[in-house]
C-alpha cells in the first residue's frame, strides 16, 4: 500500500456549506413562511415579563442550503457503510438492509404498547420465537427480552442472582471478576451492592485457576467471565472454572458481548454458566453505535427463570400469545417489552441465516481474525500467540520503545488510510494494546487492505516517526487536544459579540 496519503483526501469534498448552519445563507434567505394566524393574537399585556425582547438568532437559509448542509455533515461521519470498522469487542459489522425493511413494516412499526394483546399477536409471536431461538443458541431455557443493552443485561442478570440467593436465605458479599473483564462488570457489581474481587489472568490469557480457587468461598455470590474474553481467547479451563464456582454455592455469569465468535459452535449453558446476556446490537444484526438503540436479552438456567423480570411474552395453551409474570420476578427493568425494533431486526437475521448460517457467520469471523493476526504479528508484538476467536490483541509497545511511536499514533494514522481505528489501550493488561475485530462481513480483499495499511504504518514508525505524531492529515478535523477536551470541555456554541 502506498504510504503517500498525507496530501490526498480520502474522498473529493462535497458541495455545500462547510461551517455551522448559522454561518450559511444570508439575511434575506428563507425556506418557510408561517401562514397568517387564524386565532386571536395574544395581547402583549398577557405576555408581560415572558416575551423575548430580541429575536432568536436563527439561521437564514433556503431549503436547498439546509439539505446540502446536513448531507455534508452525513458524509463526514464514518460507519460500516463507509469502510472497515475493526472495533475490537464491539462487532461493528455490516447489517443487511432487509432487516431494516422488516422492522419498518407497518404491522410492527405502527404498534402501540397499550393496544389490546389480541391486536398484537404477531408481535408477541415474534418475541416468543426470538426468545426460543436465543434459548437454543445459549443453551439456557429462561429468556427475557427487556434489557435495553449489554450493560443493562448484565445488571439484570446480577439482580436475578441476588434475588435467587435471597430466596434461599443466602447472604453473600462478593463477586469475582478477572482482570480482562469489560469495565461494565465491576460497575454492575457495585450497583448491585456487592464488593469486587479481581483475579489475574494466566500466561495463556485465561483465568488463573489458582487465583480463582483462592478467591472463592461462601461469601462469593457470582463469578463474571467474558468467554471468549477481551483478549479474543476462549478459556481452555471453562468447565473447571464453572465447577469451582458452583462448588461454593456461587453462580457463573457469562458476559455475552463476544457471542459473535461462538454462535452454533458452543453454548454457554453447556459450559456451566447460569446466566448470559446477548448483545443483539452486536451479534444479531442491528445498527450499533451512536448511543443506540440496543438490546441485551438475558438467558438463564431453569432454576433462575422464576426470578426473571416480567412480564414475559408467552405461548398460551390455546395457541394464542399473551403475557405472564414469573413467580418470583424481580419486576420490570424496562418500560413495556424492550426495544421492539431491535428485536424485529434480530429475528429477521435469525430467520434469514438459520442455524447453519449463524454457525457459518461465527466460523468466518474467527477465520478472519486469525488471518489478520498471522499477517500482523511480525509488524507488531503479539502477547498471546495462540489461536484466537473473533478478535485478537496486538501491542505497540515495541514501536514506543524503539521509535517513540505510541498506539494512539498508529490509530490516528489509520484514519489517513481510510480505516476506522480499532479499540486501543484495552484491555489494560496489555501494554499499548491494539484490539482488532474484523468480523465476518469483511472480504478477503478488505482484510488485506487493512493488513497492508497496518504494516505500512509500522514501517513509517521506523523511518519517519514524526509523520505518525502529526496524523491524521486527510480528515475533516486534524488531531485534537484530547487531554484538554477532557479537562476543559466546551460543549456550547456562542455567537460572536457582533451578533
Amino acid at each position: 500500500m502506498s504510504a503517500d496519503v498525507t496530501k490526498t483526501p480520502l474522498s473529493a469534498p462535497s458541495a455545500g456549506p462547510r461551517g455551522l448552519i448559522l454561518e450559511a445563507g444570508s439575511p434575506a434567505a428563507r425556506c418557510f413562511e408561517a401562514p397568517a394566524l387564524d386565532v386571536p393574537e395574544v395581547p402583549a399585556s398577557a405576555l408581560e415579563g415572558q416575551a423575548r425582547t430580541t429575536s432568536p438568532n436563527l439561521p437564514h437559509v433556503t431549503e436547498v442550503e439546509i439539505a446540502r448542509h446536513y448531507h455534508h455533515l452525513a458524509t463526514m461521519n464514518f460507519g460500516v457503510d463507509s469502510g472497515s470498522y475493526p472495533l475490537g469487542s464491539c462487532t461493528m459489522k455490516y447489517n443487511p438492509r432487509v432487516n431494516e425493511d422488516a422492522c419498518r413494516l407497518e404491522g410492527f412499526a405502527g404498534l402501540h404498547p397499550y393496544q389490546p394483546l389480541s391486536t398484537a399477536q404477531g408481535a408477541l409471536e415474534l418475541m416468543v420465537s426470538l426468545a426460543d431461538a436465543l434459548a437454543e443458541v445459549s443453551g439456557l431455557p429462561g429468556v427475557t427480552l427487556q434489557p435495553a443493552a449489554g450493560a443493562h443485561g448484565e445488571l439484570t442478570a446480577i439482580m436475578v442472582f441476588r434475588a435467587y440467593h435471597a430466596a434461599n436465605g443466602d447472604v453473600r458479599k462478593r463477586v469475582v471478576i478477572p482482570d480482562s473483564a469489560h469495565g461494565t462488570n465491576p460497575a454492575t457489581v457495585a450497583m448491585c451492592g456487592y464488593e469486587v474481587t479481581t483475579i489475574p489472568s494466566n500466561e495463556r490469557g485465561g483465568v488463573d485457576m489458582e487465583a480463582l480457587r483462592a478467591a472463592l468461598d461462601i461469601d462469593v455470590a457470582a463469578f463474571m467471565l467474558t468467554n471468549p474474553n477481551t483478549l479474543g481467547l476462549f478459556d481452555e479451563n471453562i468447565s473447571e472454572i464453572t465447577a469451582a464456582v458452583h462448588a461454593v454455592g456461587a453462580l457463573a455469569y457469562c458476559d455475552g458481548a463476544n457471542m459473535n465468535a461462538i454462535m452454533g459452535k458452543a453454548r454457554p449453558g453447556d459450559m456451566g454458566f447460569d446466566a448470559l446476556h446477548i448483545n443483539l446490537h452486536k451479534t444479531f444484526s442491528t445498527p450499533h453505535g451512536g448511543g443506540g438503540p440496543g438490546a441485551g436479552p438475558v438467558c438463564v438456567s431453569a432454576a433462575l427463570a422464576p426470578f426473571l423480570p416480567g412480564p414475559l411474552p408467552v405461548r398460551l395453551d390455546d395457541g394464542t400469545f399473551g403475557l405472564a409474570w414469573p413467580e418470583k420476578s424481580i419486576g420490570r427493568v424496562r418500560s413495556f417489552f424492550g426495544n421492539f425494533g431491535v428485536l424485529v431486526r434480530a429475528y429477521a437475521y435469525v430467520l434469514a441465516l438459520g442455524g447453519e448460517g449463524l454457525r457459518e457467520a461465527s466460523e468466518q469471523a474467527v477465520l478472519s481474525a486469525n488471518y489478520l493476526k498471522e499477517r500482523l504479528k511480525g509488524a507488531y508484538w503479539l502477547p498471546y500467540d495462540r489461536t484466537c476467536m473473533h478478535e485478537f490483541v496486538l501491542s505497540g509497545a515495541k514501536l514506543r520503545k524503539q521509535y517513540g511511536v505510541h498506539t494512539l499514533d498508529v490509530a490516528k494514522r489509520l484514519l489517513d488510510y481510510g480505516f476506522h481505528p480499532p479499540t486501543i489501550y484495552f484491555p489494560q493488561i496489555v501494554d499499548e494494546a491494539i484490539m482488532i475485530e474484523p468480523t465476518e462481513t469483511e472480504s478477503l480483499a478488505d482484510l488485506d487492505r487493512f493488513a497492508d495499511a497496518m504494516i505500512a504504518i509500522a514501517g513509517e514508525a521506523a523511518t519517519d516517526p514524526d509523520l505518525l505524531h502529526g496524523a491524521p492529515y486527510t480528515t475533516p478535523v486534524r488531531r485534537l487536544d484530547e487531554a484538554r477536551a477532557v479537562k476543559q470541555p466546551d460543549l456550547r456554541w456562542r455567537p460572536a459579540a457582533s451578533e
